[in-house]
């Protein structure tokens, strides 16, 4: 009956964990307010430049002001976001997709929003969620950002 239980569970999508792991779409920041905003917000900023150019400058700003202990090994990740918005605002790299640039632009949107669902002023906790974010976008986009990666130490070229 345990095993029948499970098995339903697994089905339905109710299981917490796949493989051992949490599964990220079931992470409350993922399913929060804030988090559909940043996503509604990417849209619009990603049909005017200088939008893009602002969201670089406050992403960068914040990025720079905020603890690295949350982001821990997706921090490089972050950083090569930022990067990659620039190159793109600049019209200096446009080898992504429109999907992967959504998200790229959400996750940034998330990061400066100082009441997304753990709000950043809360201590020690006020950036967990920014990472949880920062995390999840990273494990989408990840061949985009290697794809960048590649792109910059090859010259940019």
């Amino acid at each position: 009956m345990k095993a029948a239980k499970n098995k339903m569970r697994s089905k339905s999508g109710l299981s917490r964990k796949k493989n051992g792991e949490h599964l990220p779409h079931r992470k409350p920041a993922l399913r929060s307010d804030a988090f559909a905003r940043a996503l509604i917000d990417a849209q619009a900023c990603l049909k005017n430049v200088d939008a893009l150019g602002q969201l670089f400058n406050e992403a960068a700003k914040k990025a720079a002001a905020v603890p690295r202990e949350p982001f821990k090994e997706c921090w490089p990740y972050l950083q090569t976001m930022l990067r990659l918005v620039r190159a793109h605002q600049r019209g200096e790299y446009n080898e992504i997709s429109e999907n992967a640039l959504l998200w790229v632009v959400a996750a940034l949107n998330y990061l400066i929003d100082p009441f997304d669902f753990i709000p950043d002023k809360t201590p020690f906790l006020g950036f967990i969620d920014d990472a949880t974010v920062i995390e999840f976008v990273t494990d989408k986009t990840r061949q985009t950002l290697d794809d960048f990666m590649t792109w910059e130490t090859s010259g940019g070229r």
